[in-house]
């Protein structure tokens, strides 16, 4: 049985730099600066990270023992994502989605966190967010699948859409409706869905980079045990609003930390490159860039320290999501433009890889909420100013 330092329990900091220390080792080499074919091989990939870092304990710093974990915080989460950044690796897809899930398993299916998160630590399994549907994609209030209660299992009918890892997911994490059409947010609720059971149908969707980022997922009377349940029945809504906060935080600084590694990056590349290939202006953009991302960093940090104190986050967190968007699309549309005509026709696996960011960067400002919405909740909740004439 593993157990943790004392020190580095104590100390997110120092967990930190050991970490670092560990990643400068070739054996991580395999990890650095590949350029994968299809959103499977990516995944599977990074599965294997994952599962090389479980081995040493270095992913279980920040979750409970009971969950796979050896303690700690989401402080020492967020000096894993900052250490594996800083060594030029990737921040695993899998992760990304668990930051979001596992802490609302944590609070309101403790249970569920108990069984399935620590395969998730190892790298042997991952989950999707079934959200978003035809006819309920910003209104979630709306959402038309449902679960009914039939003797001991849920039995879920419907469809989701733009299903985040929905086509390589192991189990999906779905909101569903169990109560009347009119009770609109209220009478919806959290269920976790085993991918593979009989009922699901999965189809991917490629998205314009031709990777299967996203699925489409069909319920055909799939039963569910009812301790599936995540929350209360009914009480989906406030399982969602509690995992907002992770989404805006965690990711943030995920993302945040993959942006200044991807801002080196093209530095090394506009430093390799011929000097007349460097547009106008690109050293103030830059610095605005820079700037911007530290401006991120910021934002999410004080969040994550509140999240770490006990505090809610409320809807101040979306200004973390606009500031994030911001920093995401102007870093693919800096590497377009210093890259010129190559970002377009180059064939380096380089070129092909900030080429498909690019594509996946557009979203950056509709995915988790829209800028547009995000601002009127930042003018109506957070700076409460005065509403638009009707």
């Amino acid at each position: 049985m593993s157990t943790a330092d004392p020190t580095w329990l104590a100390d997110p900091t120092a967990y930190g730099a050991a970490l670092a220390q560990e990643l400068r080792r070739d054996v991580y080499d395999r990890w650095r600066g590949v350029h994968h074919a299809t959103t499977e091989e990516h995944i599977a990939h990074d599965a294997e990270l994952i599962a090389a870092l479980n081995a040493g304990d270095w992913n279980r710093y920040g979750w409970p023992e009971a969950t796979g974990g050896l303690g700690g915080d989401i402080l020492h989460r967020a000096a894993y994502y900052d250490a594996l950044a800083a060594a030029d690796l990737p921040t695993p897809e899998p992760t990304l989605m668990q930051e979001t899930l596992a802490p609302a398993l944590m609070h309101f299916a403790p249970h569920l966190a108990e069984a399935f998160l620590p395969a998730a630590l190892a790298g042997q399994e991952w989950w999707g967010q079934g959200f978003s549907e035809p006819a309920a994609g910003s209104d979630l209030a709306s959402l038309r699948c449902r679960a009914r209660r039939e003797d001991d299992h849920w039995v879920i009918s419907g469809q989701k859409l733009w299903t985040t890892h929905g086509s390589t997911a192991s189990r999906l994490v779905c909101l569903a409706r169990t109560g009347t059409t009119e009770s609109r947010h209220r009478g919806l609720s959290m269920i976790m869905i085993d991918a593979d059971a009989p009922g699901v149908s999965i189809r991917p969707v490629a998205i314009a980079s031709g990777y299967n980022e996203l699925a489409e997922v069909f319920f055909d009377d799939v039963r569910v045990p009812l301790d599936r349940l995540v929350g209360e029945e009914n009480g989906g809504w406030a399982v969602a609003m509690y995992l907002l906060q992770f989404e805006r935080s965690m990711y943030a600084w995920q993302s945040g930390g993959v942006a200044l590694r991807q801002l080196r990056r093209l530095r090394a590349e506009l430093a390799t490159g011929h000097p007349n290939k460097a547009p106008d202006g690109v050293v103030s953009r830059l610095g605005a860039l820079y700037a911007d991302i530290v401006t991120v960093r910021a934002r999410s940090s004080r969040t994550l320290r509140r999240l770490a104190s006990g505090q809610t986050i409320g809807p101040e967190a979306s200004v973390d999501k606009v500031a994030l968007a911001r920093v995401e699309t102007e870093l693919h549309d800096l590497a377009r433009d210093v890259h010129g005509a190559d970002f377009v026709f180059g064939t380096d696996p380089s070129l092909t890889s900030w080429r498909e960011d690019w594509w996946f960067s557009r979203s950056a400002t509709i995915l988790g909420g829209s800028s547009e919405v995000q601002r009127t909740i930042i003018a109506d909740h957070v700076l409460g100013l005065p509403k638009e004439p009707s």
